[in-house]
């Protein structure tokens, strides 16, 4: 998951509990209702001042969208989702690579 869902998953939760529909959202925010959707479904990350509006008009606070939106991402982990990452699993190497010799050593053997 990443937290752009958990975000997304929030708002649109917040959003439903409100009783506000995305047209209203959208006329109080002053942000479309294609962007809002894609902000709810997960597929764009909103900015800071995105979801500052968001906030101001769903009467929450941004420590507190947050903080769902933390919690939402870490119930995830917590069931077992699986773990999207962008930086590679670091791999053992097959068979030890000797270290190099310090270069007095090599004048010695010489």
């Amino acid at each position: 998951m990443l937290l752009r869902h958990a975000m997304g998953t929030v708002l649109r939760r917040i959003r439903t509990e409100r009783g506000a529909t995305l047209r209203q959202l959208s006329e109080r925010s002053r942000i479309s209702i294609p962007y809002l959707s894609e902000i709810e479904r997960g597929r764009k990350e909103a900015s800071s001042e995105i979801l500052a509006a968001l906030c101001r008009v769903l009467d929450v606070t941004e420590g507190e969208l947050l903080s769902m939106a933390a919690a939402e991402f870490a119930g995830e982990f917590a069931a077992g989702a699986p773990v999207l990452s962008l930086v590679p699993e670091r791999r053992e190497p097959a068979h030890e690579v000797a270290e190099p010799a310090h270069p007095a050593a090599l004048l010695l053997a010489a």
